[in-house]
Parts: C-alpha cells; structure tokens; sequence
C-alpha cells in the first residue's frame, strides 16, 4: 500500500523546488540550450542570430560528417554486439549455475569496469606492440589487430562488457531461474523453459545494459583518440575535439557534430524503450527469491576456461601492463628484475611535484561534485517524490537528461555558454568550470539513489513530526536526512570515483596551467613520459576500486537494516 504524498508546508516546498529549478537551468539547461542555440545560429558567438540553419547544408553535404557520423554508429554497434557476445553467455551461467568461485569472478570482472578507458588503451598498447610486453615473452606481437578498428571494437568491449555480464546475471539470478525451473516442472525442456521464460525476464535487463555499452561507446575519447586515429579512423567525438583544437575553431561545426551525437545518444534510448515496449514482466508472487543454482557437472571445466579467458584478456592483460610499465625503470630495459624500480612513484609523491598538485586538484573537484550533485540531487528526489505535480515530473525529467548527453557535448554546451562576450562574469577558464561540467555529467547518480531510497520511506515520519511542531527544515534535516544519508552517501563516492578520472570535459575546460588526474596522465603518455602515466593509473585505479568498494558496503549494509 503506497503512502499519499506529504502536501505541507507548501511555502517551503515551493521554494525547495524553485531552488531545483534554479539548479538544474544552470547545470543542465543552459548547456544544453547553447548547443541546441549554436548549432542553429552560426554566428551566436558573434553575438549575431542571422543565418539561422544556414550553414546545416554545407554541414549535412560534407562527406567528412557523414563518415564521422557512420564510424561513430558503427563503432557503437559494434562494441555493442562483441560485448554482448561475451556479457551474455557468461552472465546466464553466472546466473543460472553454480560456477566455482562465483564472487570472485564479479569481483575479476568489476575491475576493467574500474580502468578508464584511455589508460586500459595504453596498457593494450604497452602489451601488444613491437618490442611490446608479449613479444618480450612470447616472441610474437599484434599491433597490427591492436592498431585497426577490429582492436579498437575488441578494446573498448573488453572495458564495457561487465556492464552486461552484471545485468544478465543478476537478473536471471533473481527471477529467470526460478520461474524457469517452474516451465521445467510443467514439461518444458532446459532449452524451452530458457528461451520462453527465462531470457524473456532478462531482455529489460539486457537492453538497459547495451544502452550504456552504447552510450558509453559513441562518447569515449580516449580509446578512439589513443587507437582508433592511429588506423585512420576518427568519429564524433574526435572530430569535436579537433574543432576546438585545431585553429580557426569551428564552434558551428563542434555544435552540430554535439547535436548529432546527442542525438545518436537519444536513438538509442529510444530504441530501448522500443525493444522493451510490452515486455516487462510481472512475476505475481511478491518479492524475487534467488533459486538454487544448477550443477554445472561435465561442462564445468569448459565454463571455468571460458572465464578464466574472459579474465586474462578483461582483467589480468591490462593491469600486468600497467603494473610492468609503472614498476620498471625504462621502458627499453624490458621486463628483468634489474630494470626494476618505484623511481616513478617515488616522482610521483616528491614534494612539489605535479602529480601532486594534480591529486589535489582532482580531490578538491571531485569532493566538490560530490557535495554539490549530493545536496542538488537530495533536494531534487524530495521534490520529486513529496511535491507532485507537472514541475516536479519535468524536474524528473531533466535530472535524467545527462544521460542522453556524451560529456563532450556538455563541455562544447558550458563553453558556448560562459564564453560569451557580454557576460559581465563568467566561470570560464576557472576551475568552476569543471565542476560545472562534473556535476552536470554525474547528477543521475545521487538522484536515483536517493529517489529509490526515499520511495521506501514513509511520509508519515515527516507528518508526525510537524504535528508534534517541529518546523519543516528541522523534520528534514533530523529525520529524512539520517535515513537517506547511506544511500546518498554511496552515490557521493561514486561521484568522488568518477570526477576524480574525468577526461574529456577536463581536456576542453581546463583553465591554462590547471592539471588534474586525468590530465596529468594524458600529457604524461603525450611527452613519451608512461612510466609516471601508468604509476598514477595504478593510484588512479587503486582509489576507483576503493570508494566503488565503499559504496558498495554502505548499500548492502543499508539494505540488510532496511530489511
């Protein structure tokens, strides 16, 4: 039975949602309002609206946007359909079988998950290449698979896979076995029960995942920059880039290539919805119960080498590369114990180095992104939840936004807008500017986690303790704050994590002389300097896998008191 909304006080809620309005037209709206307005006003940086569209022939003629256009869908497909070849698979076997060290096969798989993308390009790079770590102990390299679109697909699909091996697995784990056990019972054979029952319940889960796969593929800049330029082959993304790199800058262009993408971003979400039209699937019987998981008997062996080769190309290939780059003093003295050496992180932590002030930069944006898309978030999941009506549904509306918004286009988006010339003050070239573009990028985070969480809890806390005179910011602050505070909180360090390794919007925004993690790392592999690059990938790495860890504990810890 579902509690009726909390209607009181309507001062107070009436400013709490103006202030989510106020929020989200400068996170999210106006971004996305300068693209929309540069991509149909050529000359709006000239403070001139003529010509409007005028220059959309010359852009949709131009066979350079076509081919961009084309290898950023096909890249996308692509990576999408490797990576379901292998989330799939391992995922309803995962979910439907009791596979030996089944924890620890997450827990192998959540780490590519971990390693941003352009660093885990590096590493394919250091591993493959000629003279490379395999050819050093196996004779042999395959820089040509690596260097092709071939590789760049087999790269990024390693990195985005566990998105859909997760989102299987858990799935079929809760629902799917268990009722196809049931089709079993009433005469189905395994293969029947799975394809009518089981897979039917898994598809909203399945699609969910490809979208991000997707999503993620189409906007990544680090893989395509890193692998993909060297073949030749250059998308969205890298052609937005080289607008605003390469002199003159082409604002029309890098706005109507942003346009394109978003759009690209938005078919997808479509085509989602569309996949999942009509099939979702109410099971009837209250709260999911995990079945007992199948014996794998003779093919046992065969799935554990299926995961352990999952593992080693996902996982272990990798971080041996990292690790070999950031542990070894020159990268002409190959991998023997005499070219051992921790001189690059022993750089790394000297007083008044770079990389220092580029963790120090990164914490304080990220701590900062945290803190703001935490309190944003919170207020609008409060709003959304206790305020009905058509603001609060539009609230909802926009908070998701970002996610149909790559992160190139939300930096393309905050420098039309704060670059303008009669803009008496403006965050642009200021470290504002990238916590703008953090907090608009990650805002769903905290949003969802703290709707999802206050949907469990009842109205009537709040009601009782206006009843008893407490005043409307005194109930919210001692009594839903508390109880929302382990939810929000794992999603602030999963904004923590993620701000902390942003690149492609620190690229674009960041103010001259300003380095962050990210950055650092990038210009490190640009000057020919890897070994420090990689040393700071591994502290990259190692506090990513640590606050996503962290989150995870206060979720489930949350949960089981919920419970």
């Amino acid at each position: 039975m579902s509690a009726a909304p909390v209607t009181r006080p309507v001062p107070a809620q009436r400013v709490l949602r103006l202030l989510c309005m106020a929020a989200l037209a400068v996170l999210v709206f106006v971004p996305l309002l300068f693209v929309l307005l540069q991509a149909v006003f050529p000359q709006l940086a000239q403070g001139s609206l003529a010509q409007p569209l005028g220059h959309w022939r010359t852009v949709l003629q131009d066979p350079a946007i076509l081919t961009l256009t084309g290898n950023t869908l096909r890249l996308g497909l692509a990576v999408v359909a490797v990576s379901a070849l292998l989330g799939v698979p391992l995922g309803v076997l995962r979910g439907l079988f009791d596979v030996p060290g089944a924890k620890a096969w997450d827990l192998l798989f959540l780490v590519p998950f971990m390693i941003p993308p352009y660093i885990a390009a590096m590493g394919w790079i250091l591993l493959l290449q000629p003279a490379g770590y395999l050819q050093q102990l196996s004779g042999l390299h395959v820089a040509g698979l690596l260097f092709s679109f071939q590789g760049v697909v087999l790269v990024m699909a390693l990195n985005l896979f566990p998105a859909v091996y997760f989102a299987v697995s858990r799935s079929v784990q809760v629902t799917g076995a268990r009722l196809g056990d049931v089709a079993a019972i009433f005469g189905a054979s395994p293969w029947r029960a799975f394809a009518r029952v089981t897979f039917p319940l898994a598809l909203p889960a399945l699609a969910a995942s490809l979208l991000l796969v997707f999503a993620a593929a189409i906007e990544e800049y680090g893989t395509p920059a890193v692998l993909a330029s060297n073949a030749g082959f250059f998308v969205l993304v890298t052609g937005i880039e080289r607008r605003f790199s390469d002199w003159p800058i082409d604002l029309p262009g890098a706005a109507s290539l942003s346009v394109i993408l978003m759009l690209l971003a938005l078919g997808a979400y479509l085509a989602q919805r569309w996949v999942t039209a009509g099939r979702d699937y109410a099971t009837q019987t209250g709260k999911p119960t995990v079945a007992q998981p199948r014996p794998l008997g003779r093919w046992q062996v065969p799935v554990l080498l299926m995961f352990v080769a999952v593992a080693t190309l996902a996982t272990f290939a990798p971080l041996f590369a990292i690790a070999a780059t950031a542990l070894t003093g020159t990268l002409s003295g190959g991998l023997s114990l005499d070219n051992f050496s921790l001189r690059h992180f022993e750089a790394l932590f000297a007083d008044g180095s770079a990389a220092l002030v580029a963790l120090r930069t990164s914490f304080a944006l990220a701590i900062g992104a945290a803190l703001l898309t935490g309190t944003v978030g919170l207020m609008l999941a409060y709003v959304v939840v206790r305020v009905p009506g058509r603001a609060s549904t539009l609230l909802d509306g926009m908070s998701i936004l970002p996610n149909a918004m790559p992160g190139i286009v939300v930096a393309v988006g905050l420098i039309l807008a704060w670059n303008q010339p009669w803009l008496p003050v403006t965050p642009y070239n200021t470290w504002v500017i990238l916590l703008l573009a953090y907090a608009c990028l990650l805002l769903p985070y905290p949003v969802r986690y703290a709707h999802a969480a206050l949907r469990q809890l009842s109205p009537h806390l709040e009601t009782s303790a206006w009843v008893h005179g407490a005043p409307f910011r005194v109930a919210l602050w001692r009594i839903v704050l508390p109880l929302l505070a382990p939810s929000v909180g794992a999603a602030m360090l999963l904004v923590f994590a993620m701000a902390s390794r942003e690149l492609v919007a620190s690229l674009l925004l960041a103010p001259t002389g300003m380095q962050t993690v990210s950055l650092f790392i990038w210009r490190q592999f640009d000057q020919g300097a890897v070994g420090q690059g990689m040393a700071m990938s591994l502290v990259a790495i190692a506090l990513t896998c640590l606050l996503v860890g962290l989150a995870n504990w206060l979720q489930i810890r949350y949960g089981r008191r919920s419970g």
